[in-house]
This record gives structure tokens, sequence and C-alpha cells, in this order.
């Protein structure tokens, strides 16, 4: 299942700090590239100062909430809005293996 997760900004998200200088920074980012690297995450990137898009692999709607629960930014800085199914039609992923 290919799923889409926005997710926005959390109580301890300081407006005023540059991602990279948020606390747990390091830790989020080791985490999110970990699931990267394991396929979890296809692609993701901020939509303006509080909105993150990521597109994810994952069994089901439940399974992606419980990966993401563990990010040390967890409801802190970051909180789920939405995790829609989607079709996936194009995949350059194929191309590249």
């Amino acid at each position: 299942m290919f799923l889409v997760l926005l997710r926005h900004s959390g109580p301890e998200w300081d407006l005023a700090q540059p991602m990279g200088q948020q606390s747990k920074w390091r830790e989020h980012a080791n985490y999110m590239d970990e699931l990267v690297d394991a396929g979890v995450i296809v692609l993701g990137g901020l939509l303006d100062d509080v909105r993150v898009v990521l597109a994810i692999e994952a069994d089901s709607k439940e399974t992606i909430r419980d990966i993401l629960a563990r990010d040390p930014w967890s409801e802190t800085h970051l909180v789920i809005d939405t995790v829609d199914a989607r079709s996936l039609r194009l995949d350059g992923r194929k191309a590249r293996r």
C-alpha cells in the first residue's frame, strides 16, 4: 500500500528556529534516514513552515502510525494530520534498480 501522510508542527516546534536547530533534530533526522534506507519512506519534505508531506510504503495506516510514533519528534515537533491510501501509477524507483 502507498500512503500519503501530512504532518504539521507540534507544541515544541519553535517557529523562530530553522529545522536543523530544533531540539532533538539529530535524533529525528537519524530516524527518518533509517526509514528511507529501509524503503518505508519513498519521499518527503516540507510543504511550508509548518507542514510536512511523506510518501510511504506500508501495509496499513495503523502500521505507519506505529512506525512514526517511534520518531523522536512524534507529538512534540510533528503531529499527524492525515494518512490517505493512494494508487501509485508512476514509480521512478523501479527504473533505478
